[in-house]
């Protein structure tokens, strides 16, 4: 699971989000001054490490490749992830992002979602995994796991840690709002609960008298 009160963790997520997604996604409901302000990053940071392009600290997070050209490259524009999170949820994303595999033509594939179209633009960091197939009982074969087959520059348990700070960001590029929304909510709860007994209190003393 994620925790995107984990400011840390959160922050970890943007730099990935930016070194390795943007370059083909958008992240087109989110604008680097939220990010700065959200994150505790500071604009100056932010335009500095986070924005690779010509651009002013009030922009969203688009990318410079046109939707003509990412067609004619890629066979189709990649997808806006402002929302990923909340179409597909954590979890899928996670295990999305772990089991990209080398299949047989030498090409990248996906365990969760088979032929993807997405490369793995991580693969320098988790390694290169391969399939190990199964069959079963009519003939029909399919991946049952996957191993690693070259190792990359993190250990499998580094890169599950990176991961799980990219979802963290994908997460919060979901709702941005909800860090501050549930720690609002804990205030309201507590004064619930205070003017409960205070309310309490109150009708006791008013009906010692009656009674």
């Amino acid at each position: 699971s994620v925790n995107i009160r984990d400011v840390a963790a959160t922050q970890r997520g943007a730099q990935l989000f930016v070194n390795y997604c943007q370059s083909c996604h958008s992240a087109s409901y989110m604008r680097y001054n939220r990010l700065a302000e959200d994150l505790d990053l500071g604009e100056e940071l932010v335009m500095e490490h986070r924005m690779f392009a010509d651009g002013k600290i009030g922009d969203t997070m688009e990318v410079a490749m046109q939707p003509d050209d990412a067609e004619s490259w890629l066979g189709k524009a990649p997808p806006d992830l402002s929302l990923i999170s909340r179409s597909r949820g954590a979890d899928w994303l996670y295990t999305y992002l772990l089991t990209f595999y080398q299949d047989e033509t030498g090409g990248w594939n996906n365990q969760v979602v088979p032929n993807a179209s997405m490369p793995h633009v991580m693969w320098q960091l988790q390694g290169i995994q391969k399939p190990v197939y199964s069959t079963d009982a009519d003939g029909n074969e399919a991946v049952d796991h996957l191993v690693l087959h070259h190792a990359g520059l993190q250990s499998p348990e580094e890169y599950q840690d990176t991961v799980r700070d990219l979802v963290t960001f994908l997460e919060y590029l979901g709702e941005p709002a909800q860090v501050k929304r549930k720690n609002v909510g804990i205030w309201v709860l507590l004064f619930l609960a205070f003017f409960t007994m205070v309310a309490y209190l109150l009708k006791a003393e008013f009906w010692r008298d009656v009674h």
